[in-house]
C-alpha cells in the first residue's frame, strides 16, 4: 500500500524520500537504463510498456521486457491493453515475478495501441476506466498505479474525472502527462491543469511533461504541489538530471559523481548483461545519440555513429574520443531542438 507518512511517500515497503521518478518510455526504460538511473539518484523506475495480451504467449521479446535487476528497487512493470481480463491476468503474472508495483499505461497516443482500445483510449470513458481498474486491482495485492494524459482531446479534458475513478478503484497514485492524446508531444504541457487536479485529488499525483532541467523539475514541484515529479526525455538528454536536482535541493555536494565516459562504460556493462552483440550496438547508438545532445560537435558525432555498420568496439572508440574530455557542458540549444528517436509513454 502507498501511504503518506509525514512529508514522505511510500510504495509498498519503500520510502520515496526524493520525489523525482523516472518516467516509463517505450524502447527506452529497459533494465540497464533503469538501473543506471537508479545509480544516478532516480528514486523510482518503471519499465517500458508491456502488452498484457502478448504476456500470455510468453514470447522471448516479452520476457526481455519483464526482466529487472534486484538493485532497481523500487521498480514497477508497466502493462497496456484493451481487455480487462488480459490486464488483470498480466498484473497477477507480474506480481509473481516479485516486482514492487504494477503500472498501467493509459496515456500512450500511438495509433497502433489506441485504435485497439488501449493506452489513452481508456480516458474516453471514466466509468469503463473505473470498472477496469477495480477488476485489475482485485487481482493483485501489490500497489497499482496508472499513467494518464489530461484527456482525449481539447473537448474532453477529463483528467480529474479519471483520477477520481482511479481513487475509487483503489489505485495508489496517478501520474499525469500534461497533454491530451490529440496533442501527442506537440505544444506545452498543461501544468496548471495538473496542479488543479492535484489540489482536488485524494490520492498522490505525479506531474509529467516538459521537465528538461533540474531547475525546471524543482520549479514544477513547487508550483504544482505534486507529490512527485516524473522525468522522461529530460533524463535522456541529461542523464545526470536527478543528481543535479539533489544538488540544488541541498542533498548532495556534487552532481557528477562520475564522468560521461564513466557513465557510458557503466551503461555498456549493464547492456552486455541483457544483449547480444547486434542488439548492444543498436542500444549504444540510440543512447549515445541522446547523451550527446547539447554538446559541441554532437551533430558530426551522430553522423559518425550512423555512417556505417561499425562494431561495438568502433562505437565505443567514437564515444571515447567524443565524451572522454574534461569539462563537458551542455549548451542550452538542446532544450529546444527536436527530440531524436523518441519513445512514447
Amino acid at each position: 500500500m502507498l501511504l503518506f507518512r509525514g512529508m514522505s511517500l511510500f510504495i509498498g515497503k519503500h520510502k520515496i524520500g526524493f520525489p523525482y521518478v523516472l518516467a516509463p518510455m517505450a524502447g527506452i526504460t529497459n533494465a540497464p537504463f533503469r538501473l543506471l538511473m537508479r545509480k544516478l539518484n532516480a528514486s523510482v523506475v518503471i519499465s517500458e510498456l508491456i502488452s498484457s495480451t502478448g504476456l500470455q504467449y510468453e514470447s522471448s521479446k516479452t520476457k526481455e521486457l519483464c526482466f529487472y535487476f534486484e538493485e532497481e528497487r523500487p521498480v514497477g512493470l508497466q502493462i497496456f491493453g484493451e481487455n480487462k481480463d488480459h490486464l488483470a491476468l498480466a498484473a497477477a503474472t507480474l506480481e509473481k515475478k516479485g516486482v514492487d508495483f504494477i503500472d498501467i499505461n493509459l496515456g500512450c497516443p500511438v495509433p497502433k495501441v489506441v485504435k485497439k482500445g488501449g493506452g489513452s483510449a481508456w480516458l474516453k470513458d471514466p466509468t469503463s476506466l473505473f470498472q477496469m481498474l477495480s477488476f485489475v486491482k482485485k487481482s493483485i495485492s501489490i500497489p497499482l498505479t496508472i499513467k494518464i494524459r489530461t484527456g482525449w482531446d481539447s473537448c474532453s479534458v477529463n483528467a480529474l474525472e479519471c483520477v477520481q475513478a482511479a481513487s475509487e478503484a483503489g489505485v495508489h497514485w496517478v501520474s499525469i502527462h500534461g497533454r491530451t492524446k490529440a496533442q501527442g508531444y506537440e505544444g506545452e504541457a498543461d501544468w496548471e491543469l495538473i496542479s488543479q487536479v492535484k489540489e482536488k485529488s485524494k490520492i498522490p499525483i505525479l506531474g509529467n511533461g516538459d521537465v528538461l532541467t533540474a531547475a525546471q523539475a524543482i520549479e514544477k514541484k513547487k508550483i504544482s504541489q505534486c507529490d512527485a515529479i516524473m522525468i522522461g526525455r529530460g533524463a535522456l538528454r541529461n542523464p545526470f538530471i536527478f543528481e543535479e536536482i539533489a544538488v540544488l535541493e541541498g542533498l548532495k555536494s556534487q552532481a557528477y559523481t562520475f564522468t560521461y565516459w564513466d557513465l557510458i562504460l557503466k551503461h555498456t556493462e549493464l547492456l552486455k548483461k541483457c544483449s547480444n552483440d547486434f542488439f548492444l550496438g543498436i542500444q549504444l547508438r540510440k543512447f549515445l545519440t541522446w547523451y550527446s545532445a547539447g554538446i559541441e560537435g554532437a551533430s558530426q558525432f551522430r553522423k559518425n555513429l550512423y555512417s556505417s555498420n561499425t562494431s561495438t568496439e568502433m562505437i565505443l572508440d567514437l564515444a571515447k574520443e567524443f565524451f572522454n574530455k574534461g569539462g563537458i557542458k551542455k549548451q542550452n540549444s538542446y532544450l529546444t531542438e527536436p527530440f531524436l528517436r523518441g519513445g512514447h509513454g
